[in-house]
């Protein structure tokens, strides 16, 4: 029964130990990770994104930021700690070593007169004659008398003072720290312990794995839908004009779940009225096209007029239901709009190339929608060859502030941003009307707005020159600068009512085939991780073109340089295709930022192969021809003076070109690329 009573004394230690195991080191990364946040403001500073309260530090906001799922468990399980830390303390029974001469008040090896004078002393007060208090009664029966008789009693006393305990010496016992109605029911207790082991040990494992598996054969680990990527794949076309995307993207698993109710029906029809113009239906046929897109699915009807509404910042006319629903859809389109790319620069071809057009059309849906800009202004237009897309990011710029200023022969973001300050702020004073404080709004976000560059190169390690079927390395330094001095910021998004980071897409691509030879993503969000990745990617290079350890030291430490100062290093491979000169592009897309975007021109020329056998992975088919003098690479970066243009501007003009090929009775040729905007810089690289 006593070693019972301690197993269940034992079973709160037991299951504290099993709680802060994992709970502290995962509580103590939590705090890390907190810390690492709290760097200085990286948020817009402007009016605008001030009254959108996105940033708002009210207690209100600091609660809803924290009662995430996650953090409420680790609050719960420090809760259960605590409780359990209070009970072994205050409430479960001490186990206590068995002392005599403490219990009775006296020195080791006290004589017996001072033993029996103690023991009369204490009788006195807890014998049960003297003391009709029970607890007195039970203190004086179990420690008192059995003290007494240990040191009194010659052989109980010698077994104490050899074995410290007054019965001699105690076999070792071994216990196990459960409950005791678990070990202590009426001869019940082997079966009560047999489902305790089945329940904990076996079934709650058995039902966590069956959870975590249900789930995770449903999502990627970009928690979104195998089946929308499945979608994605499928409606993914070469020659998917940017303006057809849209189509692709509400076809997601995700938006076919949120609920279309029947109250919805009169707000939705009086959300397509206001939305009508940036549906792409045909005019000469527009009952037919309003009929047709009505009978689509109700869940892909809803999905494109609710996003509609954000891009033509109609959302104040929703209902509160439409509201969440709508907050929904926004939540997910950057994480679907991330598949979407990836769906468009996944190998296609036999040379395991993606699609150009479609990428570049994925990245400029994710400007708009962050943005919240309607795609038709992305459509060049009264003189600006980029649409006025770019314009409308700005506070306080509407379509009557574009005309005002078109005037002064501002055509373009950049020629706004390149401006001296000055200059900039009698324009938008006195041609657009801005008040002094509407004035320091704008310039707040072009000081929030990067400027990106990026140095190329292309090689194969270890050898001169770039020959048929080599793998070749690409290196790239994308570069990035604010006027404000920051790296890392949030980009201005007053309409978009989520945290959204700024990341950007290296493409190196052949616009004149439509392929993309190589992508990756960019982020300038987590420096750690960037200075980690260079370090060993840069390490690698250098170990494998053979240099020594000094060189690979100080290469690493210019790296690291890099990235402190704003930079992130791209690296990558692809194989090289059949001799021939190669004009590609390298094209650095931000997702949340219009007008941004960065172009470059790289020149690759790729010889016949001279080199015998087999390298890198690529097996030669053909016979092998004798080693002869090896061309060098020539490769060339050239900076266009402007970034390209919207391809919604030629939209029109590839269907028309269509119809031409089709009536002369030819195939139509392939979709372009989008064009650089500076016609003598992309136009001279590419011929």
């Amino acid at each position: 029964m006593a070693a019972s009573e301690e197993n269940s004394a034992l079973f709160p230690i037991f299951i504290l130990t099993m709680i802060a195991l994992p709970l502290v080191p995962y509580t103590i990364m939590q705090l890390c990770r907190a810390a690492s946040k709290k760097a200085k403001s990286i948020n817009c500073q402007c009016s605008v994104c001030s009254r959108s309260g996105k940033y708002r530090k009210s207690i209100f906001k600091k609660i809803s930021n924290f009662s995430t799922w996650s953090n409420l468990t680790l609050v719960l399980l420090w809760v259960i700690m605590g409780v359990l830390v209070y009970y072994i303390k205050n409430i479960n029974r001490e186990i206590q070593v068995f002392e005599p001469f403490s219990i009775l008040g006296v020195q080791p090896g006290a004589s017996d007169s001072e033993i029996k004078k103690a023991y009369r002393r204490l009788s006195v007060q807890y014998h049960p004659d003297k003391n009709p208090d029970p607890d007195a009664h039970k203190y004086f029966v179990e420690s008192i008398a059995k003290a007494y008789q240990a040191l009194t009693d010659p052989i109980s006393r010698e077994n104490f003072e050899k074995y410290g305990h007054p019965d001699g010496r105690q076999g070792f016992q071994m216990g196990i720290a459960l409950p005791q109605f678990l070990l202590n029911i009426d001869g019940a207790s082997g079966g009560i312990l047999l489902l305790w082991i089945v329940g904990v040990c076996i079934l709650l494992p058995l039902v966590v794995a069956v959870a975590y598996l249900s789930r995770s054969s449903k999502y990627t680990g970009n928690y979104v839908m195998h089946q929308t990527l499945s979608a994605y794949y499928y409606f993914m076309k070469p020659s998917l004009a940017p303006s057809k995307i849209m189509d692709v993207l509400i076809k997601a698993a995700e938006y076919m779940e949120i609920p279309v109710r029947r109250t919805d029906g009169e707000p939705l029809q009086k959300l397509f009225m206001l939305v009508r113009s940036e549906l792409n239906l045909d005019l000469k046929n527009i009952k037919q096209e309003q009929a047709k897109f009505w009978k689509q699915h109700p869940a892909l009807v809803k999905t494109e007029l609710l996003i509609q509404s954000h891009l033509t910042r109609q959302t104040a006319t929703l209902t509160p239901e439409l509201q969440h629903d709508f907050k929904r859809v926004v939540e997910l389109a950057p994480r679907l709009l991330d598949e979407l790319m990836k769906m468009a620069v996944i190998p296609r071809t036999a040379q395991g190339h993606g699609w150009l057009r479609p990428a570049v059309g994925v990245v400029e849906l994710s400007q708009c929608i962050i943005q919240a800009v309607p795609l038709s202004a992305r459509k060049a237009t009264g003189g600006y060859a980029e649409g006025i897309a770019p314009f409308l990011q700005l506070p306080h710029f509407n379509e009557a502030v574009m005309k005002k200023i078109a005037r002064k022969k501002v055509r373009t973001l950049q020629e706004l941003r390149d401006m001296p300050i000055e200059d900039r702020a009698e324009l938008l004073s006195q041609a657009a009307g801005f008040s002094e404080s509407q004035v320091q709004d704008v310039e707040s976000v072009l000081d929030m707005m990067p400027s990106i560059t990026v140095e190329v190169s292309c090689g194969t390690e270890g050898e001169e020159g770039i020959q048929e079927g080599d793998i070749v390395t690409v290196q790239a330094w994308v570069g990035l600068q604010r006027s404000n001095g920051l790296v890392r910021a949030l980009p201005h998004a007053p309409f978009y009512p989520f945290h959204k980071e700024e990341n950007c897409w290296f493409l190196l691509a052949d616009q004149n085939s439509n392929n993309v030879w190589f992508s990756q993503k960019v982020s300038f969000m987590d420096e750690a991780s960037a200075v980690t990745a260079a370090s060993k990617a840069i390490e690698e290079t250098m170990e494998g073109s053979g240099a020594n350890a000094k060189e690979t030291s100080k290469a690493v430490r210019e790296a690291v340089e890099k990235v402190k100062s704003g930079s992130r290093l791209v690296m990558g491979k692809f194989q090289a295709p059949a001799e021939g000169n190669y004009n590609l592009s390298c094209y650095l897309l931000c997702d949340s930022w219009l007008g941004c975007d960065k172009k470059s021109g790289v020149k690759v020329k790729v010889v016949k192969r001279t080199r015998a056998g087999t390298r890198g992975g690529f097996t030669e088919e053909g016979p092998v021809v004798e080693d002869g003098a090896e061309e060098e690479e020539e490769i060339e970066e050239e900076e266009y003076d402007e970034d390209y243009e919207s391809e919604y501007s030629e939209d029109e003009e590839d269907n028309n070109t269509k119809r031409e090929s089709r009536a002369n009775g030819k195939a139509p040729a392939p979709a372009p690329a989008p064009a650089s905007a500076s016609s003598s810089g992309s136009g001279s690289d590419d011929e």
